[in-house]
């Protein structure tokens, strides 16, 4: 199913701002986080795995990773580095300086996605990722929100709340550079109506893009032991499906849809199964967009290719 019909994807506005296809390369810049190194917290977050990722990759250099992960592609001649492991922001900005200089001087490389906390873009970072988008570079700032709820946000531990999100955003759009909101749906104690406010949230405060997820359940995270206990339960594939469908065709056609699901392997995967195969949820998701309307449908400014 060609999912460009119905909605905007990160491929097609991207396809459409280089004229052809551009990749994006996961990197990992050997990054801790607050909510990891005791500023804020030991643990982590209790959906993350804090144990391995990223890890293996940060032993390489920029350089290095850039060229394994060129090697796994040949359907593109233009990348987008993306740093992507834990909180991509968190260090002296001569460091960070150091990581993205390298970054987009690898061959073919035409932007920065750079992804990490809220409470963690001070504004010499941003003036940084700005530099390099007034260079040319295409960047994007793809902010961890999660939940507009600070109780869930509390019951996650995840260390901020919406107003350091909502600073975040106000003082990267001060900058002009674009903000990918990350969101997750199925979060404990939440309904789909408390994901719609979530989205409503994002966009009256200003996203240019979107990644939505639904819940999984890893291996290494605190929310594994809570799924064991029978605390958490992961939603089913036709009732993220519907939902994400639902929140799509609530969002404007102008937001890109970076991703609308995600997809993990085992042992890394714990649940729900269904997140196993990458394709499962795509596929559920573009039948009802086919169905019942695409991106922008609900509001009558539907999405056009």
């Amino acid at each position: 199913m060609d999912l460009t019909r119905h909605l905007h994807t990160f491929g097609h506005y991207l396809k459409r701002r280089f004229g052809e296809t551009v990749h994006k390369l996961s990197l990992a810049g050997d990054f801790t986080c607050p909510n990891r190194d005791g500023t804020l917290g030991r643990g982590g977050c209790t959906f993350c795995n804090v144990r391995s990722f990223g890890r293996e990759s940060a032993q390489l250099s920029i350089s290095q990773q850039l060229a394994r992960e060129k090697g796994k592609t040949d359907r593109a001649r233009k990348y987008l580095a993306y740093f992507q492991a834990y909180t991509s922001t968190y260090a002296e900005v001569d460091t960070l300086r150091a990581l993205y200089d390298e970054a987009v001087a690898g061959a073919g490389v035409v932007g920065l996605c750079v992804g990490t906390r809220p409470d963690c873009v001070p504004d010499a970072a941003l003036d940084l990722l700005a530099s390099y988008q007034d260079g040319g570079a295409e960047v994007w700032l793809e902010l961890g929100l999660q939940t507009a709820h600070d109780r869930t946000q509390a019951l996650i531990c995840r260390g901020h709340g919406l107003a350091d999100y909502r600073d975040a955003v106000a003082r990267a759009h001060a900058r002009g550079l674009k903000v990918c909101a990350h969101l997750i749906a199925g979060l404990p104690g939440e309904s789909a109506d408390d994901a719609h406010e979530t989205l409503r949230t994002v966009l009256d405060i200003g996203a240019e893009g979107v990644k939505l997820h639904p819940l999984m359940i890893v291996r290494g995270s605190r929310m594994a032991a809570q799924y064991r206990r029978g605390e958490v339960a992961p939603m089913g594939l036709d009732a993220y499906a519907d939902l994400a469908a639902d929140l799509i065709r609530h969002t404007p056609p102008e937001v890109v849809y970076h991703r609308i699901s995600a997809s993990a392997q085992a042992p890394t995967l714990i649940a729900p199964d269904w997140c196993g195969p990458r394709w499962a949820a795509l596929q559920a998701i573009g039948e009802r967009l086919e169905r019942d309307g695409g991106q922008g449908s609900a509001l009558g400014r539907a999405w056009r290719p």
